[in-house]
């Protein structure tokens, strides 16, 4: 039997999965059960069995043309077939293998990080979701940091690959770093623990993922001051679905080796997982580790500080954060696993561990091969027994280690042996019939020369392709992911008799059972379902884009197109990152800055973008003592929240009126009926109307035309805005013009996916059909009016009228099929039944008039002032800088007006100052990030638009400000207290005065430099928490 199991060949790609003892004796038992049972098939002499390899030859069969391979080069096939029946021809090593219906394949995954995960929805849904997840109790958030380096991966020996590749500078510089980890942690300890780590990792089919921070593999947001390591994922590899680690379990896991762990926050309250994101909104311009870091220690429910300081090792620029969802057990597992296994102290750290990883590099700068050979000769043996993954073998040389493309259609031609071999095929041959732009790159295994063995490597080219992937995960359920840093080892084998198809059936039979059982197992134990489990955000921060995305990545767009490309390059990416309005007007000025400078400086040799940060971090020297936090709001800063902020009419602005509708629901009739109605809306704005189907194209850019003509009045937007595209116009138009904006729409219960119900869409083209002489020219005119409507608005639903047939087309989108003279049959099939039914459906519309005063009413209420309506303009990161209650101008001026009745000098000093012309934004302030702190200002997030009673007690006044003295009331039973000393509602400063001076006006009337007029009966009125 050891003879047999001794002739496999094993074909691998680059997921070196070593047969694990449970697969060994499955395969044991079928080989055996069929030495048993199957005698016929084997000789006595052993010369052929049911799983005999072919034996490598020197020259193929004499009646073959083939084209032999030097040892070690790529796999090449043969078009000539054989006498049997046409296989293709495998040659590696310069021996000989066919390609035929008895070949077997056995794949396994030797290295595998977290797949890339995009999220369908918005940042602002994903929030929504994950926080609601957590209130619930089904979830923790976790946050951890992202150090700005490269992928690392570590299998054990033979097992060191980077993000798309391995034998590389990155895989030398990792080894080299984890050497290091080591000697560090162990000291002279060191040589037995790695002895045993790699052991570990081979026997239990382990792979640890690493983020490896250097100055020498290109630059990222700053150079590090030292070269570190930490690890980020431990993956299981077994016998199915890789299994990563939860958080706990790496951390266990490092401890138990001495392993360098990452930063780590456990959100598992809703107060402090909104607080989280409140956080991140008030740093994403201005954090740093050292703010960060402080603000989540103090919001988080557990914090576990990782084994590097990042401004230590790393430096203040800091990538980002990810924040995903885990199991809502992880809180207790985390507290246990601090609780018994603490951080071991480092015991060979002060160790002479010899020359740096920076004078390794300095000292070979002018040759890779030389610089990798010279980082592998300062790593011990017992970490890297030899350097055959670098430079071959002997026998091999390293720059022909490639091989035929054509062996990835090999291996999906050839039989499974088992479950994970199965899957891996489906996983290969659904992204070649997609075309994913993936490459399959295969290489010789040096460590298996005598035999078909191989490595592969699955490169993703472009990311977009993992969010197609995730789609068709969606429709197959039982779809593997596809990994980052993505490696498999195939061994290709042969059986020389049709035994070898049961023995394929039996064997993939056996490991379904056992790999479904794991998988199904692994998938268990998370606790969260389907999508919930990927929920993650990846939040990265200003200071960090600014060098990375705007600096390093638009030095081909600066020196290839000139600077006014190169600004349209970083304007467009602020305005994606939605960067506030003053922070992208300070970073023209110091982009611009750098465009000049470098261009002067460098001529036209563009500069490396692996090595800029040695003209940028000097260039950026001179603005580190700049304060770029704008943290004073100005007069007039807009509240704003990470979910839905209110906003206010006021008469200072404009109003659009528009209508998300179709044809035929009233909307140029309303505009009629306004326009003509004595006194309009109810206030002194302008009012006026401009009708779509008179302006003709570009409807929305004449509109903002007229809007900045006169930003101050009413617009009746006379046009259907049917779509999202049209509302971001609109949304727009409003913040270039200082409008708010009213939809008016029909009062029609639809369904998610379309605002109409079967009704109203029956009715809107009932009217349609009614007009004549439109100035849009849809009337009864049209020979396919109807089918317009239906054009505009594609109804889903179960339709059982005329209307069903052209909806079934919509829905499946075959509406091609209606086209011509069948569009006219059912045209006119649908006039006659509409008019046969006018009775019906002249009873369900309410009247006309009545209609208009509803909606008159209504945008009366919104012109006033008296509705709230919601801001769905896109969340503008980077101004959340205080939090506080907004209050409404209205009643504000009206209580100040009480307390002037009864006070001569107060009225006085008002009529002074003109308050009504000043008045701006009310509120009174709960927590400022520059005095309170960031975790302040994002406690409060919990009360976000919550109303909240305040009443006010008193009026302070002198000659450079005034403000009302505040008293705040309860929400949900909890009291909302400013972290203020003087809770209070600044109304007026004088130019050059802050609005923060006016915490000082109590000590000022202590000392006799202001006045302070109580009021005999506290006036209460009602607020909202809010973000400015």
């Amino acid at each position: 039997m050891y003879g047999i199991i001794k002739k496999m060949f094993t074909f691998l790609i680059i997921v070196h999965v070593s047969k694990s003892i449970r697969q060994f004796i499955i395969i044991f038992i079928i080989i055996l059960k069929v030495q048993i049972k199957s005698k016929k098939y084997f000789k006595s002499d052993g010369h052929s069995s049911a799983w005999d390899f072919h034996r490598p030859q020197r020259s193929p069969p004499p009646s073959t043309s083939t084209t032999c391979c030097k040892p070690g080069a790529a796999l090449r096939s043969s078009e000539v077939a054989d006498e049997q029946g046409g296989a293709s021809r495998l040659f590696a090593g310069g021996t000989y293998f066919a390609m035929d219906n008895n070949t077997f394949a056995e794949a396994r995954i030797r290295a595998a990080f977290y797949p890339k995960f995009e999220n369908d929805k918005s940042d602002q849904e994903t929030r929504k979701q994950m926080i609601e997840m957590v209130s619930r109790g089904f979830a923790t958030m976790e946050v951890t940091l992202k150090h700005s380096g490269s992928l690392f991966m570590y299998a054990g020996h033979h097992g060191a690959y980077s993000k798309n590749s391995f034998g590389n500078i990155y895989t030398a510089v990792g080894v080299f770093g984890l050497d290091r980890m080591f000697h560090e942690a162990w000291g002279k300890e060191a040589p037995q623990i790695q002895a045993e780590f790699n052991d570990y990792l081979q026997k239990n089919r382990i792979n640890i993922s690493m983020e490896l921070v250097t100055a020498e593999l290109g630059d990222h947001g700053q150079r590090p001051k030292d070269d570190y390591a930490v690890v980020t994922a431990v993956t299981e590899l077994g016998h199915g679905k890789p299994k990563f680690y939860s958080t706990p379990d790496v951390i266990a896991f490092c401890r138990k080796w001495r392993l360098s762990t990452n930063n780590v926050w456990l959100f598992s309250t809703r107060k402090s997982a909104t607080s989280f994101f409140v956080a991140y909104d008030a740093l994403c311009e201005v954090g740093t580790a050292t703010l960060v870091c402080e603000a989540l220690d103090k919001i988080a429910d557990i914090s576990v500080p990782g084994s590097k300081d990042h401004l230590k090792v790393q430096g203040e620029i800091l990538e980002g954060l990810v924040a995903r969802i885990v199991s809502h057990q992880s809180s207790d597992q985390m507290k246990e696993v601090l609780r018994s296994l603490s951080q071991a102290p480092l015991h060979g750290v002060e160790s002479d561990l010899g020359p740096s990883l920076r004078e390794i590099c300095a000292a070979n700068r002018s040759d890779e091969k030389q610089k990798i050979k010279a980082v592998l000769e300062n790593v011990r043996s017992s970490m890297c027994p030899d350097h055959s993954d670098w430079f071959g073998n002997s026998s091999l040389d390293a720059q022909s280690r490639n091989t035929d493309k054509s062996l990835v259609t090999y291996f999906l031609e050839a039989h499974p042996t088992d479950y994970a071999t199965k899957k891996l095929q489906e996983m290969f041959r659904l992204m070649k019939q997609r075309h994913f732009p993936a490459a399959f790159k295969c290489y010789l295994n040096y460590q298996n020369v005598d035999s078909l063995s191989y490595k592969m490597v699955i490169h993703v080219r472009n990311d977009s392709i993992c969010k197609r992937y995730q789609q068709e995960m969606r429709k197959n359920q039982g779809l593997w992911p596809l990994y980052r840093g993505f490696f498999i080892h195939i061994n290709l084998c042969k059986a020389n008799n049709k035994k070898g198809a049961e023995l394929s059936e039996d064997s993939n039979t056996s490991l379904e059972i056992i790999d479904g059982a794991v998988d199904s197992s692994s998938s268990a134990q998370d606790g969260l379902a389907g999508e919930d489990s990927s929920l993650m955000l990846k939040l990265k921060f200003l200071k960090y884009k600014i060098r990375t995305f705007l600096i390093r990545d638009g030095l081909s767009t600066l020196f290839n197109d000139g600077p006014s490309k190169y600004r349209v390059y970083y304007l467009k990416h602020m305005g994606n990152w939605g960067t506030s309005a003053r922070k992208q007007k300070e970073l023209c000025k110091l982009l611009d800055q750098w465009a000049v400078h470098i261009t002067l400086k460098c001529g036209n040799k563009p500069l490396s973008s692996s090595a800029y940060l040695d003209e940028a971090e000097p260039f950026l020297e001179q603005y580190a003592d700049q304060d770029l936090d704008d943290l004073q709001p100005e007069r007039g800063t807009a509240p704003c929240s990470p979910t839905t902020s209110l906003d206010v009419v006021s008469k200072t602005e404009g109003l659009v009126v528009f209508f998300p509708g179709i044809p035929g629901c009233a909307k140029s009739a309303l505009c009629k009926e306004i326009l003509e109605m004595p006194g309009g809306l109810g206030d002194d704005r302008p009012l006026h109307c401009l009708t779509g189907d008179l302006i003709g194209g570009r409807y929305w850019h004449k509109v903002a035309d007229k809007r900045k003509e006169e930003p101050f009045r009413i617009t009746l937007a006379d046009k259907n805005a049917r779509n999202e595209k049209v509302w971001r116009q609109i949304e727009d138009i409003c913040r270039t013009t200082k409008a708010a904006a009213a939809p008016v729409i029909p009062d029609s219960e639809g369904t998610d996916t379309n605002p109409f119900s079967l009704e109203a869409l029956a009715v809107f083209m009932f009217r349609v059909l009614q007009r004549v002489n439109h100035d849009g020219h849809l009337d009864v005119a049209l020979w396919n009016a109807g089918y317009v409507l239906m054009r505009s608005s594609p109804l889903p639903g179960d339709v059982k009228t005329i209307l069903d047939e052209v909806l079934s087309l919509f829905i499946h989108g075959r509406a091609e099929l209606l086209e011509g003279w069948a569009q006219s049959q059912w045209e006119k099939r649908l006039r006659e039944i509409l008019f046969g039914n006018a009775d019906y459906l002249k009873s369900i519309q309410v009247p006309f008039e009545v209609a208009v005063k509803e909606v008159v009413e209504q945008l009366k209420a919104v012109a006033k002032g008296d509705t709230k309506t919601p801001d769905t303009a896109k969340r503008r990161f980077g101004n959340i800088i205080f939090a506080a209650v907004t209050l409404s101008q209205a009643d504000i001026l009206g209580l100040v007006q009480q307390v002037a009745e009864n006070d001569t000098d107060v009225n006085n000093f008002l009529n002074g100052i003109k308050l009504e012309d000043n008045l701006m934004n009310v509120h009174v302030t709960l927590a400022h990030k520059r005095a309170h702190g960031v975790a302040a200002v994002a406690s409060y997030s919990v009360y976000l638009n919550q109303k909240v009673p305040v009443s006010f007690n008193a009026f302070f006044y002198n000659d450079k400000m005034a403000a009302l003295g505040a008293h705040l009331g309860m929400v949900n039973g909890e009291a909302i207290v400013s972290k203020n000393d003087f809770p209070h509602c600044t109304l007026w400063t004088v130019g050059g005065v802050a609005p923060k001076e006016a915490n000082t006006l109590p000590q000022l009337v202590s000392e006799g430099e202001a006045k302070r007029v109580l009021i005999d009966s506290p006036i209460t009125i009602s607020g909202v928490v809010n973000f400015y």
